[in-house]
């Protein structure tokens, strides 16, 4: 594999840390042309492009600017800022732009990427979610590389047969730290509780909903805009070991799963060098000593968010932007203390609903982007509304 030059956004996350990661320990495989971040961590940001020699870098925050230049002012780097400089960042001349920032803040980042002919190693699922067909109609065959640990799994078992051989495909879930609960326990659910997975490290949005198994629903829909899959042919199970990541079964029976110990690194290695990989990218593992794998089915009377996505994904339009867009407005409330924890998707859904029964969705899958960015206000304004959140405070 030849060298690679490669954007990050999102670089003070999660996912762009671990990306960084991945980078310097494999200097002769990547060179890192661009940084963006939301503008929370200055310091990290700036530490980044010393270490990494960035040449351009970008701030979402425009009042983070000035700072950030003067943090900067001794390197050559070109710094900006401003959602359209993020935007501007993802369509630099490179092999592969990451997409590791959170929300729908994501979208048109992911829209230049691919319009600019970049590989998209796409960890920002909801660009993908809410302008599914915005993105399906800009992206090559093979452009977008799935970095989510599921979708990333899924692509590696699909290489074990032709589209036509593949039955079904099956995401699994961890079950949150509240796999077991009753509805009525869930009503009680803090905050700090449910920022407490018990398997994965990552960014309060994101932990937020894979408690709620709102992610798991927001994957499922990805999926199906990904490999072109049937929704009625994606399954849900709950597997709380988070050592096989997802399966794909095929039509003769056979069921190819991928595994490995919860380490992000493996995905996102994958997503920047694909179809190669990168060795020793994580730790495998270990089958020295017993384990144990379960597998369950999804409760999803107590956790309905898997439903409510089905529901959204099959009405199409800008119905998953709508679901996307009130949840992170609920989370935030939650997160506030406005609202309970099962609140959340009980919110989600009555915006959703709301949605549909005005017709709003008259356009089904021919939408435009200001089609998203209407029906997205729209539903952070009524999750806004339901959950007493300011208006001022909700979009991001």
């Amino acid at each position: 594999m030849s060298r690679r030059d490669v954007v990050i956004l999102g670089s003070t996350g999660s996912i762009g840390v671990q990306a960084l990661d991945v980078i310097r320990r494999n200097p002769s495989s990547f060179r890192v042309v661009g940084l963006a971040a939301g503008g929370s961590d200055l310091e990290l940001l700036c530490a980044q492009t010393l270490e990494f020699g960035v040449p351009h870098v970008a701030v979402g925050r425009i009042d983070a600017l000035e700072r950030l230049a003067g943090l900067l002012s001794a390197t050559s780097a070109h710094v900006s800022g401003g959602h359209d400089a993020v935007a501007d960042l993802a369509a630099l001349p490179c092999d592969v732009v990451l997409n590791g920032m959170a929300g729908s803040a994501g979208l048109v980042p992911t829209l230049r990427a691919l319009e600019a002919g970049s590989t998209l190693a796409l960890a920002n699922k909801e660009s993908l979610i809410i302008g599914g067909p915005l993105v399906s109609a800009i992206a090559r065959p093979g452009q977008i590389v799935p970095v989510d640990s599921e979708h990333s799994a899924l692509a590696q078992c699909l290489r074990g047969g032709r589209a036509a051989e593949v039955r079904r495909l099956i995401l699994t879930a961890s079950g949150g730290p509240f796999r077991g609960r009753t509805r009525a326990e869930l009503a009680e659910v803090t905050p700090a509780q449910a920022l407490a997975h018990p398997t994965w490290s990552m960014g309060p949005l994101v932990t937020i909903n894979s408690a709620t198994l709102v992610n798991k629903g927001l994957e499922l829909i990805e999926a199906h805009l990904l490999f072109g899959v049937p929704l009625e042919r994606i399954d849900v199970v709950v597997h709380p070991q988070s050592v096989v990541h997802s399966m794909v079964e095929f039509i003769d029976g056979s069921t190819l799963a991928q595994a490995s110990p919860p380490d992000m690194r493996l995905p996102i290695a994958l997503g920047l060098a694909w179809p190669d990989r990168i060795a020793d990218a994580a730790p495998g593992c270990d089958w020295s000593s017993g384990a144990r794998w379960d597998f369950d089915p999804l409760d999803e009377d107590v956790f309905p968010a898997v439903r409510l996505a089905r529901r959204a994904a099959a009405v199409g339009g800008t119905a998953p932007a709508v679901m996307n867009g009130a949840d992170e407005v609920c989370v935030a409330a939650f997160l506030a203390g406005r609202l309970g924890f099962t609140g959340i998707v009980d919110t989600v859904s009555s915006v959703l609903e709301e949605h549909l029964s005005a017709s709003r969705d008259t356009k089904g899958n021919e939408i435009r982007l200001s089609d998203v960015i209407t029906a997205d206000a729209w539903a952070r304004e009524r999750a806004e509304a339901l959950t007493g959140q300011p208006k001022e405070g909700g979009s991001s």
